[in-house]
């Protein structure tokens, strides 16, 4: 039985000579072997030779291909195992007094491991077939491959899984016209490049790639990008996203909670319009939205912090000179109320108030003041240059300009008149 992942061993003694363990796992290849009679040691427990010869754990890496033994037989002091799922545990031994501390291991085949080393602790039978006490061979480390590019469709892989170690997968220009399924077990994945292929859409389960930062999809036959994907774990890892040259025509609200996005390619898509609250992307540093059909940048696009900014080829129009107007006073309940919990950030959610009320105010407004307003407001579209936010600017149209029309709101009439001399 063997298991493939990397491998730390900390000796317990360390801290108490003041040494420190380099911290840092090394690739290896875990066997539980069964021992001969003639090299059954004494165990840790006292006992003699004889009888049926017990498991002992193995374990070898590259440069030890003959492995270093350890005794399992009442030798196990304790098992760590909370983040196994993410697969990672931690074995600690008796004798000698170590921590065997395993990472980047198939989540399922460690949990079958881990059980079949619980029953060899405990001297009982394992149901496993057991493997001798032989050298590793070094085909064995291959399957411990971090990195796997494929660019043609004669060279992906229809009967084989991928490597569980990958962090870098590329399948690129192999026709897909769905995301492969076994990739979504790929837990270690860091970067997936599906570019350059026909998928139209992706399944939620991407968003369970809890270490994955950087996703390109570009040149593929995307329509939407779902909120599923947005509430996912994507929120605390994704950083790099490229959804270039497909066919998506609007970014769902939520998209907005990716907040640790640093780098965002939207360039030759059919975009309509931003996520209005496009500047909780606090992190985003490189912008690309060339080449869509933008008539205007939302109000809070002046909260971003830039370094590059490309959005040229837009169908930017022209700034209107009267505002739009849709004030009602007295206010109604309904926007009092909305403007009240938004103000004061008291909670809400579809258990405690209807669902579309949980949308109208996911969909408020923001008034120039800070304020929200739901569908009382004065709106107005002035223009921005857009060094304001970037530093790197690619010109907005081919006259040379940098400037680009911006959509404001106002929650009342006072709002507007303070900000007249910025609609000027």
């Amino acid at each position: 039985m063997k298991l493939h992942c990397e491998v730390e061993v900390i000796s317990r003694h360390l801290p108490a000579l003041g040494l420190r363990n380099r911290g840092k796992g090394v690739r290896a290849v875990l066997i539980l072997c069964q021992q001969t009679p003639q090299s059954q040691p004494w165990s840790p427990a006292g006992g003699k030779r004889g009888g049926p010869p017990p498991a002992c754990l193995l374990i070898s890496t590259l440069k030890d291909k003959r492995g270093t033994r350890y005794e399992l037989k009442e030798n196990v002091e304790q098992f760590f195992t909370k983040f196994v799922d993410e697969g990672k545990a931690t074995i600690r031994l008796k004798v000698p007094p170590v921590d065997i501390c395993l990472s980047k291991a198939n989540s399922s085949c460690l949990k079958s491991f881990l059980s079949a080393v619980r029953l060899a602790h405990k001297g009982c039978d394992v149901e496993a077939p057991l493997s001798t006490l032989t050298p590793v061979k070094t085909s064995e480390f291959e399957k411990l491959k971090t990195k796997m590019v494929i660019t043609s469709k004669k060279d992906y892989p229809l009967t084989k899984n991928f490597p569980y170690s990958l962090e870098h997968l590329q399948t690129s220009y192999c026709g897909l016209v769905q995301v492969d399924m076994r990739m979504l077990c790929l837990k270690n994945l860091r970067k997936l490049d599906l570019s350059h292929n026909h998928i139209k859409k992706l399944p939620a389960t991407v968003g369970d790639l809890i270490h994955l930062q950087e996703l390109n999809l570009s040149d593929n036959h995307l329509e939407s990008f779902s909120v599923a994907l947005c509430q996912s774990t994507l929120q605390k890892s994704l950083r790099n996203l490229d959804l270039s040259k497909n066919k998506i025509k609007a970014l769902p609200i939520q998209f907005c909670q990716l907040r640790e996005l640093t780098d965002l390619k939207l360039d030759n898509n059919e975009l309509i319009r931003f996520p209005f609250k496009i500047g909780q992307l606090t992190n985003l540093r490189f912008l690309s939205a060339a080449h869509n059909k933008l008539p205007f940048l939302p109000s809070e696009f002046k909260n971003l912090s830039l370094e590059y900014l490309d959005l040229f080829g837009n169908t930017f129009e022209q700034p209107k000179v009267l505002p739009i107007i849709m004030l009602q006073m007295p206010l109604t309940l309904l926007e009092t109320s909305a403007r009240t919990i938004l103000h004061n950030r008291i909670p809400y959610g579809s258990h405690i108030i209807p669902f579309h009320l949980c949308q109208d105010l996911d969909t408020a407004k923001t008034c120039v003041c800070g304020r929200c307003c739901l569908s009382c407001f004065i709106q107005a579209i002035t223009t921005m240059n857009l060094h304001s936010v970037a530093h790197t600017v690619v010109l907005a149209d081919n006259m040379g300009g940098t400037e680009a029309p911006v959509i404001s709101y106002f929650c009342s009439l006072g709002c507007y008149v303070n900000s007249c001399d910025m609609l000027k």
